[in-house]
């Protein structure tokens, strides 16, 4: 019998002498031929194995970083279909899938990855890939599975060896960099299920010949990039999900699209697509997500649009150039979750039933011309008392001019978003908004409400930006605002708010905006409001009836930025601890009854750019000191100071300085036009500045 090795096998090979009188002549030439295939598919199964091993590792070698450790199993200690990551078929034990998505790798893909002949599913998206994609893909014909989404990956798509592996079904290549064109090979993916290439660089090109003017019989081919999709898309007919978004693509919906009878996903959003959509996409009838936000298309929606679209579950046609009334028939897609129409031109009344659509999250009809003036135009809100799932309402910047009925405090309690702000809204707010208490942000601004504030309110522990400036309100702040404790912006201007500022509000230690101006305020200011030392981009408190002085806790508020006290009755000297609030670049303390020197503290805000202390009964000199501030607009005018004007810094420019109305000052530069100043001797032996006139 003969003996053969072979990759540490010992296998039967011709000539094979079996003698067994049990044995016939062909059934040992069976048996033996048996053997030898087996020893065969064994060698073969291991030189296999080995491939796969070192491809791994050469895949590995490329990557220059692994914050989560996710290759330290890719060694000798374990059999590579052991390592992490990596999935192995059951019968020859080849690497079948490749799954290290999320990671946080960082490097190119090995061209290895084509060795990896058995591969059916990579996925490695949301890593740091970078450089090109491997032209060895090409390898993988058993390639079902290809996700490399939201990395670094730049080039252009390899399209003749991608277009080999005609098994794919899904291909994800969004969120990258890749450049160039949508690869017409990709035609011969007919398996294809799912194609993603958003978030990249991607254009059409098409090639066109010429005559050549040289030689008529010669054709020239020039590359041209045009905009548009490509309408080849329209033959892949197993499609169910294409999503384009956000490429450069420009032009217009393909007609072609229409074909894709099994389409439920359509997500062209950011193409700069102009025109209409074509009439033979809304004979998609299996559409669940259709997403055109952010293009230049025109036109009105079909009045059977909810009848077309019967599963649609996300609509998404944001900032385009949509017209005309929103199609009552919406109220037959009752699988709608999300609905966004915000910045186009839809107008009239709002005829939708949102009842029957019990799994609406997100409602967002903002910056449209809706509203038809008749008394019951808000009603459909009543409607979305039923969708208990709501967690976003935005119907502002339109021209609704209705009353909020009392059913918004119905909607559902886990609504975090009410947006109404810029219409003609009037009438009280309803005091059962208080119950919607997963609200954060509730914005009902450049309205004309009227009637006191609910204190009800007070109870909206989870508010973060609070909206009520420029209505018509009146009645004092609620002091149930201190129990706002989560409340970063409260803006309350321009209403007819009166009493005092609530000492409650110092409660609300994470407010960074605090506007309370163009009101009827009176009272002092609280000095609970200068504990927030989160106080840090405004407060502004101007235009009201404030009386007293500025509490010296002013300089608690080191970070923040713009303070107006402005057009008050307010009075005393000013704090020099107001240097210690170092970030301020704007201070406006003008129209008061403030008296005393200039602190020369206000040298010490590094970020100043304007100071406006007209209109005061300020005294003494100016501080030599706020030569050296970055100021960039000093306004003194209008005080009782006197002495000689400083000649540097903002005083050296007369367009960045006001002085006038100070009968004492001398000196300057010549473009103030101030008297010249004389030194003298007083009874005392002081120097002083007097004015020669």
């Amino acid at each position: 019998m003969a003996r053969q090795a072979h990759l540490g096998f010992v296998v039967l090979v011709p000539n094979c002498h079996i003698s067994k009188p049990y044995f016939s002549k062909s059934s040992i030439f069976l048996f033996c031929i048996t053997i030898l295939t087996i020893a065969s598919t064994s060698a073969s199964a291991s030189a296999g194995n080995e491939t796969d091993r070192l491809s791994l590792l050469a895949f590995k070698s490329k990557i220059v970083h692994d914050p989560q450790g996710v290759m330290d199993s890719w060694n000798d200690s374990l059999h590579f279909c052991d390592w992490r990551g990596v999935t192995c078929g059951r019968k020859h034990r080849r690497v079948t899938a490749l799954d290290l998505s999320s990671s946080g790798l960082i490097g190119p893909l090995s061209s290895h990855i084509g060795n990896l002949s058995f591969l059916r599913d990579v996925s490695l998206q949301n890593n740091t890939l970078d450089g090109e994609i491997p032209r060895e893909i090409g390898r993988l014909f058993r390639l079902e599975y290809l996700h490399l989404a939201n990395n670094s990956l730049v080039g252009e798509i390899p399209a003749a060896n991608l277009s080999r592996c005609t098994r794919l079904t899904f291909l994800n290549l969004g969120a990258n960099n890749f450049v160039g064109k949508i690869p017409v090979e990709f035609e011969s993916l007919k398996n294809l299920r799912g194609l993603g290439l958003h978030f990249n660089g991607l254009t059409v090109v098409i090639h066109t010949a010429f005559a050549s003017s040289t030689s008529p019989s010669a054709f020239v081919l020039k590359h041209y990039a045009v905009g548009g999709i490509p309408h080849f898309l329209g033959n892949l007919s197993s499609l169910e999900a294409l999503s384009l978004s956000y490429n450069p693509l420009g032009g217009n919906i393909p007609d072609s699209l229409g074909r894709l009878h099994e389409l439920t996903r359509l997500g062209l959003g950011g193409n700069d697509l102009a025109g209409t959509i074509p009439q033979s996409i809304y004979n998609l009838s299996t559409m669940s997500i259709f997403s055109l936000s952010e293009n230049r298309l025109h036109g009105s929606l079909p009045t059977n649009l909810g009848l077309l679209f019967p599963h649609l579950t996300r609509l998404q046609l944001s900032e385009n150039f949509f017209h005309g009334p929103i199609p009552f028939s919406l109220s037959k897609a009752y699988k709608l979750e999300m609905i966004e129409l915000w910045n186009n031109s839809f107008s009239g009344k709002v005829n939708v039933d949102f009842g029957s659509m019990k799994n609406l999250r997100y409602l967002n009809m903002g910056t449209n011309d809706l509203g038809s003036g008749e008394p019951d135009e808000m009603s459909f809100l009543d409607s979305l008392t039923n969708c208990s799932g709501l967690q976003s309402l935005t119907l502002g910047v339109n021209r609704f001019k209705g009353l909020l009925p009392d059913s918004m405090g119905n909607l559902s309690t886990g609504l975090e978003r009410v947006i109404l702000d810029t219409n003609q809204l009037h009438g009280r707010i309803p005091t059962g908004i208080g119950n919607l208490e997963s609200l954060y942000y509730l914005g009902l601004e450049n309205n004309h409400f009227t009637g006191p504030i609910p204190t009800e309110l007070g109870k909206l522990r989870n508010l973060q930006w609070f909206a009520l400036h420029n209505n018509d309100l009146s009645g004092k702040i609620p002091d149930s605002f201190g129990n706002l404790s989560s409340l970063g912006e409260l803006l309350l201007e321009g209403n007819y708010l009166e009493g005092n500022i609530p000492s409650s509000l110092g409660q609300c230690k994470s407010l960074s905006v605090l506007r309370l101006s163009e009101n009827n305020l009176n009272g002092t200011i609280p000095k609970q409001i200068f504990e927030i030392t989160r106080l840090s981009i405004s407060l502004n408190l101007a235009s009201n009836n404030l009386m007293g002085s500025i509490p010296s806790e002013i300089g608690n508020l080191k970070d923040l930025m713009a303070f107006d006290i402005s057009e008050n009755k307010l009075s005393g000297e000013i704090p020099v601890s107001i240097g210690d609030c170092i970030m301020l670049e704007v201070l406006y303390l003008q129209g008061n009854h403030f008296e005393g020197f200039i602190p020369s503290t206000l040298s010490s805000l590094r970020g100043i750019q304007i100071i406006d202390l007209s209109r005061n009964n300020l005294s003494g000199k100016i501080p030599e000191s706020l030569e050296a501030s970055p100021v960039n607009w000093l306004n003194l005018s209008f005080n009782h100071l006197e002495g000689q004007v400083p000649t540097t810094g903002v005083f050296g420019n007369s367009s960045s300085i006001s002085v006038v109305g100070n009968s004492k000052l001398c000196g300057g530069i010549s473009k103030l036009e101030l008297p010249v100043c004389s030194k003298s001797n007083d009874s005392k032996a002081r120097k002083k500045w007097i004015i020669i006139p």
